[in-house]
């Protein structure tokens, strides 16, 4: 957006007092922030807002707009509805009926694919826009194979090591070689002494992450939950063939083709992505540039220039809305 000739603030956890998020204590969740919220749209008035999760900064932005009036969008990452349901079993319609509470308000429901967009709409969500994903294809590109030196083929996993990812449908596969994970999570303790053949290197980032997807021979993608799937665009970026269930994110990002293989067999998808061709997976990476999915996001915007002095307007918070 920079690049764009925009000024961007981002309102994250780090700006407010925080605790980690019970199972995944990488993500913080902000307390009592809508007094610093308020603070903040008041000192720096914006042109447009967008909330990007639903958490608690979400909520507090959601109140805060719904309160003064002001016109925001939001985006659908994440398929909290079943990630809920796997950890506590709360039923998956329950968690969809508080979704669509929380987007109802907004201008844009962002999402990534066609599938997704397809699945939200037969859920009763409403104005949806696409906003396609990009990587740094100057970080991620193919190069030596040295970072692994263990006996191939080399079959990949990166990402959480949670139950939500369904990585154990990787690690119980009969394959040659050998398996490698790349994360952290609340399942790597025990997945490690149940699978002691695999190698669990933890969380990596950067050059060394860069280093590791080039060094693998295919790229597994055992999700069943996820919205899209960045590390399928990075594996293929740094010429690593992808395998993966024919469901949403991998039918988007790879469909029919030839940089992957997407079968219910996901023993069979991952052999028989071993003879696709490096060089393709590289220019098919390429298409996803961050420059386009800037553009894509810029206009999907809601702008509120006018009268935004008027609007924005400091005033007692409260919540508006009841939960339906």
């Amino acid at each position: 957006m920079t690049g764009l000739g925009d000024e961007v603030i981002m309102v994250t956890p780090e700006l407010f007092t925080s605790l980690p998020c019970p199972t995944y204590p990488e993500i913080r969740l902000s307390l009592f922030p809508a007094r610093k919220i308020r603070k903040i749209f008041t000192q720096t008035p914006p042109d447009a807002v967008h909330i990007a999760t639903e958490g608690p900064l979400g909520f507090a932005a959601r109140r805060y707009c719904l309160k003064h009036d002001i016109p925001f969008t939001t985006a659908f990452h994440t398929r909290f509805a079943e990630y809920v349901h796997a950890r506590i079993r709360l039923p998956i319609k329950w968690g969809y009926a508080g979704l669509r509470w929380f987007h109802r308000p907004s201008r844009a429901i962002m999402v990534a694919t066609p599938s997704l967009e397809t699945d939200l709409r037969e859920r009763g969500f409403r104005h949806i826009r696409r906003w396609t994903r990009g990587i740094d294809t100057e970080l991620f590109y193919p190069r030596g194979k040295d970072a692994l030196n263990h006996k191939r083929p080399i079959f990949l996993y990166v990402g959480r090591v949670a139950v939500e990812k369904n990585i154990e449908d990787f690690l119980s596969l009969n394959l040659p070689g050998i398996k490698v994970v790349v994360g952290d999570g609340p399942q790597r303790k025990d997945l490690q002494k149940k699978y002691p053949k695999t190698v669990f290197l933890g969380l990596k980032e950067g050059e060394e992450l860069a280093e590791i997807y080039a060094a693998a021979d295919v790229f597994i993608f055992p999700s069943k939950t996820d919205t899209f799937g960045l590390v399928l665009l990075e594996a293929l970026a740094c010429g690593v063939p992808v395998a993966a269930y024919p469901v949403t994110g991998p039918l988007d990002v790879i469909g029919d083709h030839p940089v992957g293989v997407l079968d219910e067999d996901l023993k069979a998808a991952a052999l028989n992505a071993l003879d696709i061709d490096p060089a393709t997976c590289r220019d098919y990476a390429m298409g996803y540039s961050w420059a386009t999915s800037a553009t894509q996001f810029k206009n999907n915007l809601v702008i509120f220039t006018e009268a935004r002095s008027e609007i924005l307007e400091p005033q007692p918070l409260k919540e508006t809305e009841e939960v339906g």
